[in-house]
């Protein structure tokens, strides 16, 4: 039997649209939005649907935004294949909350307002300091250690072969960028972020989300779930929020965390959410894995299509 991990995306994923033909043809899903209304005291869902862009990119609404698009997927999938199991999670930064909820660490309730809330720590930061992010395409890690020490940026992003991100005040990842280009990178371009995440200039965001994580019961995961920062196992609730507090000025090791699943026997992926950028970067890791997206009614319906024929 194949082993199965579900991951979960993270900010940037976000567009106006995300997530309403999958209202308007599953019923199911109305529990979810309303449910989402109810605990944020504002309409999320109405922001997912028809926007404005404006509003959706904002961290304060993008971050629970594709928690709850992602969340809602993952239940259409286990309604349309009960029988499906799956035996590891992880997610891209914020999407390691979704995975953390979909391991039952958190309550959906919990897992969205944590979203909401850390994306409006980091919103606070990003108005603090002036930050970017840019990814460097075709440079390997040493040479953009160099890159980033010699304009004193950060790496945020170790995403697959060929892509890493990085992160730090605005003029520095512009300088960062034509650094790279000069020591042989094919591409460095800047990103339409709001700020510098994953780096020191979250740190004022960083003591907020460990008083908010402290504040939230957590319990033991039911299912393997792999940490941003260690690419290793989630273990018990002391270091889950230990290592959440330290994802927000710490790198994603995302390369690395699929690299261990698939050392664990994961041979198929299945990303959740808006957009589908978690699956291009998995097919530059190894492209032996399967791997299936469920962000729309196209997509749920192939992916639903491709399991029951057991591939």
């Amino acid at each position: 039997m194949q082993k199965t991990a579900l991951l979960f995306a993270g900010q940037g994923a976000q567009y106006v649209g995300m997530g309403r033909d999958l209202a308007e043809q599953f019923p199911s899903c109305k529990i979810w939005f309303d449910r989402a209304r109810e605990i944020l005291g504002f309409d999320l869902p109405s922001i997912c649907f028809h926007g404005p862009e404006e509003e959706l990119i904002c961290t304060e609404h993008a971050q629970p935004a594709i928690f709850l698009i992602s969340w809602i997927a993952l239940q259409l999938l286990e309604e349309r294949l009960p029988d499906i199991a799956c035996h590891a999670v992880a997610g891209l930064s914020l999407g390691e909350l979704t995975a953390l909820t979909a391991a039952e660490v958190f309550t959906f309730k919990d897992g969205l307002f944590i979203a909401w809330q850390r994306g409006r720590f980091m919103q606070e930061a990003c108005e603090l300091t002036p930050g970017a992010m840019a990814a460097v395409l075709g440079l390997d890690i040493e040479k953009t250690q160099v890159v980033c020490a010699q304009a004193g940026v950060h790496i945020a992003n170790l995403n697959c072969p060929g892509q890493i991100v990085i992160s730090g005040e605005s003029e520095k990842v512009a300088k960062a960028c034509e650094l790279a280009k000069a020591v042989g990178a094919k591409r460095a371009v800047m990103l339409p972020v709001a700020g510098a995440y994953h780096s020191r200039l979250m740190a004022s965001a960083q003591p907020k989300v460990e008083a908010l994580l402290s504040s939230v019961p957590m319990n033991a995961p039911a299912i393997m779930v792999i940490a941003n920062v260690t690419a290793r196992p989630h273990t018990k609730p002391p270091d889950i929020r230990a290592r959440l507090t330290d994802q927000v000025v710490s790198p994603v090791r995302w390369e690395e965390s699929i690299r261990y699943l698939i050392g664990q026997g994961i041979t198929r992926f299945i990303e959740l959410g808006p957009g589908g950028v978690l699956s291009g970067f998995v097919r530059r890791i190894d492209k032996t894995v399967q791997i299936h997206t469920v962000a729309d009614v196209p997509s749920l319906e192939a992916t639903v299509a491709a399991l029951e024929a057991g591939s």
